[in-house]
């Protein structure tokens, strides 16, 4: 077949398709209303799924670096005021419901697990900021809550988005409950998983890790106590006086 009829062949076939269109769009009408709002409901879900991934991750981000900015702040206002003999420790707790919230309604899990994390360290460094002496149940029920924050960044959020540096900022984290709950032993295998771990290598929270390992060997270290050596007897030299000298005084 010549190239110039099958040209002619796909012409004529296309300008019936154009002629009957019209008969095959009222026919199928509902059709096409459908496939179009199906197509219209696609984009809409991929333009907003973006949207959330790009424009409110940002937000959430920016909120979360806010929040993190007034920490310092927060703690130098508090040191500054127990130099006055004022304990206000507890105002850092007020951070805690914001930190709270990023975690519950952020869709980026590494936000969520960040917001977590900090929230269980307000909740220690507080006791450590408190005037005079603390209860064992106000430390067992408030590191209690610390515990559940860095053991749910890691069970829900860093278990379906993993991420090293956060991971071990975290395990970490639960190696200071332990230690301040009296459990060396619990903290020291946190330590040493985060210290010869793989996948922490070069991560601050790794080389913090090796510190406490050495800070706990020292708090650990048993003393041998050396005997007294036995003092050294001086010979005593007489004093031999010649004949008629008199004697010394």
């Amino acid at each position: 077949m010549k190239a110039e009829h099958r040209h002619d062949l796909k012409t004529n076939e296309l300008a019936v398709w154009l002629d009957n269109f019209p008969t095959w769009a009222n026919q199928n009408l509902r059709t096409i209303i459908y496939v179009t709002v199906v197509v219209v409901l696609v984009l809409a879900s991929f333009f907003y799924y973006r949207y959330q991934k790009t424009v409110v991750a940002a937000r959430e981000q920016g909120n979360l670096t806010t929040l993190l900015s007034q920490l310092p702040q927060q703690k130098a206002f508090i040191a500054q005021k127990q130099m006055q003999g004022e304990d206000n420790s507890f105002t850092l707790l007020n951070l805690t419901d914001e930190f709270d919230g990023i975690a519950k309604s952020a869709s980026n899990d590494a936000v969520a697990a960040m917001a977590l994390i900090k929230n269980a360290e307000i909740l220690r460094t507080e006791l450590q900021f408190r005037f005079g002496s603390i209860s064992q149940q106000d430390i067992a029920t408030q590191i209690g809550k610390a515990k559940e924050n860095y053991t749910k960044a890691l069970d829900v959020y860093l278990k379906r988005s993993p991420n090293p540096s956060l991971e071990a900022l975290a395990k970490v984290g639960l190696g200071l409950c332990d230690e301040e709950l009296g459990n060396p032993d619990g903290a020291r295998k946190l330590y040493q998983e985060v210290a010869t771990g793989a996948a922490y290598e070069g991560t601050v929270p790794q080389a913090a890790a090796k510190q406490r390992l050495v800070a706990m060997d020292s708090f650990t270290e048993k003393l041998v106590l050396q005997p007294m050596p036995k003092p050294k007897l001086q010979m005593q030299v007489p004093v031999v006086r010649e004949p008629n000298a008199p004697a010394q005084n």
